[in-house]
């Protein structure tokens, strides 16, 4: 169990509940058991005792987290690059100097840039949230200003991650995404695994599965949230999974999401071949993404339906996966509406084969949810 608002502002707060081995509970798999449970609690006034009592033991794991972390990627013979890290005053604060430092274990061939390392649940630099664009800009500034080869952000749990190449432009986390599924189907399929599985949620780029496809692997539609990706992980013995969010999961984590090791992924690619990240990410990025776009809304169920009313017509497929996803027919374009499960927004994710049809869908679609 973690006590943790992940990316939520310092007012909120939230627990993640897991079973052994990182088994995600979600509201199918006990968690409504779990609130009945609280609320009978509430009521009578009193825990019940239990037969068993369980027992409270305390131990440093950080060395072991960063020895593990290590061994499965091998930064030791990348080239020398420099790293601008934003931690935001969350947990990468901790964990960075333990896993890409020296605080632990040997140097790595890294030069690390911090900023707000410092941990501080009031975070008073900026919200530990990189999906916000505006929670960028100083990473982005200090990768400019310090001629760093790239940045990296982390929300506050830093169970996601997100990237800025050296000229402080935001890498789309599909493209990571991709980036990394490539790397972890070559190492399946070296280790004699034939068809690697990887997971990715609705809203990621089509060029995800396009690109697992094509190197062999087998690539696994999901819905948005890291309860479904990791039951969906453990179904289907997936090797990696990942989100738009810049959520990312790994077999060899317990299919759990961790930044640090999305990021040490990147970090290899990168440091064993020549060019900048710029041009190492446009491989991974060949359409054109609105970004998630929230609308804060007081009648969600209205905004859909005005949207659904013009949309789903001839020519337009749409399937109801997590949201609604709305695919036109020739393949140009796609984009999906989908309500906040923590939060009043109702969020819009669009793409397309060329930027003028992007911004028209993307344009079309927040004047119907904002009208």
């Amino acid at each position: 169990m973690t006590f943790t608002a992940s990316h939520n502002p310092a007012q909120y707060n939230g627990i993640k509940m897991s079973k052994a081995g990182a088994v995600p509970i979600s509201s199918e798999t006990g968690l409504h058991e779990i609130q009945a449970l609280a609320e009978q609690y509430l009521n009578e006034g009193a825990i019940p005792a239990v037969k068993t009592p369980g027992r409270i033991s305390v131990r440093d794991i950080l060395r072991d987290y960063s020895e593990y972390l290590r061994s499965l990627v091998d930064l030791r013979g990348i080239r020398p690059l420099k790293v601008v890290v934003d931690a935001g005053n969350g947990m990468a604060g901790l964990t960075t100097p333990a896993v890409l430092g020296d605080t632990m274990l040997p140097a790595l061939p890294l030069e690390i840039v911090d900023l707000y390392f410092e941990l501080d649940g009031s975070f008073p630099n900026h919200p530990a949230n990189p999906l916000e664009p505006e929670n960028l800009r100083d990473l982005q500034a200090a990768v400019v200003e310090h001629g760093a080869d790239l940045g990296l952000a982390f929300d506050g749990d830093a169970d996601r991650c997100f990237v800025i190449d050296e000229k402080g432009d935001p890498v789309s986390p599909s493209a990571i995404t991709a980036l990394v599924a490539r790397r972890e189907i070559a190492r399946a399929k070296a280790a004699g695994e034939p068809t690697p599985v990887i997971i990715h949620n609705l809203i990621t780029s089509r060029a995800v599965p396009e690109l697992v496809e094509a190197d062999g692997g087998r690539a696994v539609r999901t819905r948005v949230g890291h309860s479904f990706i990791k039951a969906q992980m453990a179904e289907e013995g997936a090797v990696f999974g990942g989100e738009h969010s810049a959520h990312y999961y790994f077999r060899d984590f317990y299919n759990a999401d961790t930044g640090m090791l999305a990021a040490m992924h990147v970090l290899a690619a990168l440091g064993e071949q020549s060019l900048p990240l710029s041009d190492l990410a446009r491989e991974y990025e060949p359409y054109f993404s609105s970004g998630e776009i929230n609308s804060e809304l007081s009648d969600v169920p209205a905004a859909v339906a005005r949207v659904r009313s013009e949309f789903e017509r001839g020519g337009v497929t749409v399937d109801a996966l997590d949201g609604l996803t709305f695919t036109s027919d020739d393949g140009q374009w796609w984009f999906n509406l989908r309500a906040s499960n923590t939060e009043p927004f109702l969020r819009l994710n669009a793409e397309a084969e060329d930027l003028p049809t992007m911004v028209r869908v993307r344009d079309r679609v927040l004047e119907l949810v904002r009208n």
